[in-house]
């Protein structure tokens, strides 16, 4: 499968497909899935929709590798208005928000600074509205810089919470360092195509690397966000959290929108913390063609949707 996914990561960046996809309606059927919509409201109704069957959400106003200030500016703003709208809504609860750096200055000149300095300005929303930030993780080139934005934003909002991606070799050492009380840490297997210097290739790998970093986090102190659509990997996770003794309410599970309702449902009516991973906005091309790239499988529903609406 692996050809099929570096096809469509490839897609990923084509603006003579993107701009056929993108004259399509966003509610058309299989960017429906995975996005709700285009707008604030769009994304508030499928938050209040999940918290009606108890479950949380983490939102991400979609847009990343930002190469311009203005554009940086103009996505802070995007989620101050955002988080306006959770508390106007009362759902702060419920929601959080999640954040790609790149989104808000991380690749401009003196970027770290520019994209620090943007996102203190998000957690303050966040923070005014009851809740908080979760600071995405992207490919490896800049790894260490979100860490340490992270590590420099939990000085002042020490629930803002750290991504890592099971695939990169280093990983595990991540996952103990973060480990200490009151770190909010999502585990993820990662979704960017990396070189083999740096990351595993072998999903076999991948997998055990990801239940390594998962006996990290649970060893420690750290607040686990077990983000996997694996049933394998949730069972084991389900089995670790009783072996260290870790009660539902001091981890969570979490999937991303229209991936595997039923398995959020059941997660949650179990009782278990269950968090969907939820994004909206206008620039829904490229992550849509990750997730795509991620289950090739759905890429015929896909193509039907496309040719069924020309």
């Amino acid at each position: 499968m692996r050809p099929v996914r570096d096809s469509l990561l490839l897609l990923s960046r084509s603006g003579a497909v993107k701009k056929m996809v993108t004259t399509l309606p966003i509610t058309s059927g299989m960017v429906r899935n995975y996005v709700p919509g285009e707008t604030v409201r769009d994304a508030l109704q499928a938050v209040e929709e999940l918290a009606a069957l108890g479950i949380g959400t983490t939102i991400d106003h979609l847009g990343e590798d930002t190469l311009d200030e203005t554009q940086a500016t103009a996505t802070v703003q995007a989620y101050r208005i955002l988080l306006d709208k959770i508390a106007d809504r009362r759902l702060s609860s419920y929601a959080e928000v999640s954040l790609k750096l790149t989104a808000i200055g991380l690749l401009l000149e003196d970027g770290e600074r520019i994209a620090l300095t943007n996102a203190r300005k998000i957690c303050r929303a966040a923070n005014g509205a009851g809740t908080t930030v979760t600071i995405d993780m992207e490919d490896h080139t800049v790894t260490d810089a979100t860490l340490r934005i992270v590590l420099a934003l939990r000085e002042e909002f020490p629930k803002v919470g750290a991504v890592v991606q099971a695939h990169l070799h280093r990983t595990e050492a991540d996952c103990r360092a973060l480990a200490y009380a009151g770190s909010r840490v999502r585990l993820c297997k990662g979704a960017y195509d990396e070189p083999a210097e740096v990351a595993f290739t072998d999903p076999g790998d991948i997998d055990r690397s990801y239940v390594r970093c998962l006996k990290a986090l649970f060893a420690g102190d750290a607040y686990p966000m077990i983000a996997t659509h694996d049933p394998r990997l949730i069972e084991i996770a389900a089995s670790l959290a009783s072996r260290y003794g870790k009660a539902p309410g001091t981890y969570e599970f979490q999937m991303l929108y229209g991936i595997r309702p039923a398995e959020q449902r059941r997660l949650a009516e179990s009782g278990e913390e269950v968090r969907v991973y939820l994004p909206y906005g206008e620039q829904w091309y490229g992550y849509l063609m990750r997730r795509l790239a991620e289950r090739p499988q759905n890429l015929s529903l896909f193509l039907t949707s496309l040719i069924s609406k020309r």
